[in-house]
């Protein structure tokens, strides 16, 4: 069966709506990249793995929805998407709306995100 990095992206997305921190985890190769304005820029797996765990942290009520998922090339998938959560220390609110491209190996990870915010408030 053909690599859909479309399918990937959704399958990835819906481990992160559900927390599965496992299943990320196991989504990025050691070598990833991931680049947001929101973030910065992490290297490897295990930096990935800590900002998402501390993100996570911050905001446990985190619901996404894909707006839109695309096939950009063979191996890289583009993800529109809206967030809405609240930070669980302060109670307020976070609204983001932006894009992804992912990119993955032949092995179906994820070697690079690159994360662009439309807005956040």
């Amino acid at each position: 069966m053909a690599f859909d990095p479309v399918e990937e992206i959704k399958l990835f997305h819906g481990a992160i709506n559900a927390l599965d921190f496992q299943t990320i985890e196991n989504y990025f190769a050691d070598d990833a990249t991931y680049v947001s304005n929101g973030v910065g820029s992490l290297a490897g797996r295990e930096q990935i793995m800590t900002a998402f765990r501390k993100y996570f942290d911050d905001y446990p009520d985190q619901t996404a929805i894909d707006m839109l998922v695309e096939k950009v090339s063979p191996r890289a998938g583009r993800a529109v998407w809206s967030v809405r959560a609240t930070h669980s220390g302060t109670g307020k609110p976070l609204i983001r709306e932006g894009e992804e491209t992912i990119t993955f190996n032949e092995d179906g990870r994820v070697t690079h995100v690159q994360v662009t915010d439309y807005q956040a408030f």
